[in-house]
């Protein structure tokens, strides 16, 4: 893993088959969420995407995607956000969840590898 997530709390807690699924789960959220993102930053909807950013922040904190949930939390405290700036936010928080979702791909490929897991 390149380090920007940490899904092995959810290793500890869950099954591998379980695990998988909040993964799944978290994967098809942060593409939704990223496209919503967007979909604010067109329309200039600075409310949208700062309630949109929250739920994404709380997705990425439920498992352990730290730099993703840390920018959103960080979007949705600002107090300077304006339409213009919207645009090369989405830029950099969708990096961060395409740097998310290529550790959960490894993270899930490396599962069934662990022996001593549930």
């Amino acid at each position: 893993m390149s380090g920007h997530a940490d899904f092995a709390q959810l290793a500890e807690d869950l099954s591998p088959e379980d695990v998988r699924h909040v993964l799944d789960v978290f994967a098809a959220d942060v593409r939704r969420l990223v496209g919503d993102l967007n979909a604010a930053a067109v329309a200039g909807d600075v409310a949208g995407f700062k309630r949109v950013a929250h739920g994404l922040a709380g997705a990425a904190g439920a498992v352990g995607s730290k730099a993703l949930e840390q920018t959103c939390r960080a979007v949705m405290g600002r107090t300077d956000l304006n339409s213009g700036l919207l645009a090369p936010l989405v830029g950099r928080i969708d990096a961060l969840a395409e740097l998310a979702l290529a550790d959960l791909a490894a993270f899930v490929a490396g599962l069934g590898a662990a022996p001593g897991r549930r």
